[in-house]
């Protein structure tokens, strides 16, 4: 098969879920250094392990991280680079559901801590790698060239608004906000190397979704 990924790629929230499954979509196609963050040790164990049983050449390197701590973030993110030489490829994925509420039922507690997770942490992570991609000559072999690409995983809920019988305020407002950080970095950095989107899924079986009973949510709207 051929490679159609090359480099060096870090993914955070990569224990379970869509970071999981980028994971291993990496690996297939071809990725061989591997960053696994995510703030629970032993999910990214269960990934490693996953990883291994089909690509005994991986070099994965595992962090403990909270995307929310600007410290631990940029210790993740340099010690990658440090480790592999450079970063390529950075996937922000790592985010949480929040307490699901209408704005009149919600605290400022729960707002912020949705914020510090799902905008906040985004915006630490890119800004982490975005330091680190201006100082790495662009990688010639890399699918389009340039010195890095990052992409945010955001969801639909960041361009459209949450149902009221599902209220989901700080969730659908931190989205589009990390939806607003995508476009103006993407516009900031593309002249100088560094590609920057987006991708917006809808509701996916994840464990995620299942800690908040979503799947009998959905189900009884079909």
């Amino acid at each position: 098969m051929t490679s159609l990924l090359r480099g060096a790629a870090l993914i955070t929230g990569a224990g379970s879920g869509i970071g999981q499954a980028t994971a291993l979509a990496f690996a297939k196609y071809g990725a061989r250094q591997l960053a696994l963050c995510d703030i629970r040790p032993d999910a990214i164990t269960q990934t490693t392990e996953k990883l291994k049983d089909h690509h005994q050449d991986l070099e994965i390197l595992s962090l403990n991280l909270d995307t929310s701590r600007e410290a631990d973030v940029n210790h993740a993110v340099g010690h990658s680079a440090k480790h592999f030489g450079r970063l390529d490829i950075a996937v922000n994925n790592a985010g949480i559901n929040g307490r699901a509420a209408s704005s009149d039922q919600l605290e400022f507690e729960d707002w912020r801590k949705t914020m510090s997770v799902n905008l906040d942490g985004v915006w630490l992570c890119q800004r982490a790698e975005i330091r680190q991609m201006l100082k790495q000559e662009p990688l010639d072999q890399a699918p389009r060239g340039g010195r890095g690409t990052i992409v945010n995983v955001a969801s639909m809920l960041g361009l459209v608004a949450a149902s009221p019988s599902t209220p989901a305020v700080a969730y659908t407002a931190s989205k589009h906000g990390v939806m607003g950080l995508t476009k103006t970095d993407a516009v900031m950095y593309a002249p100088r190397g560094i590609r920057i989107n987006a991708v917006c899924p809808g509701y996916v079986a994840t464990p995620l979704l299942e800690a908040v009973g979503a799947n009998e949510i959905l189900a009884a709207q079909c």
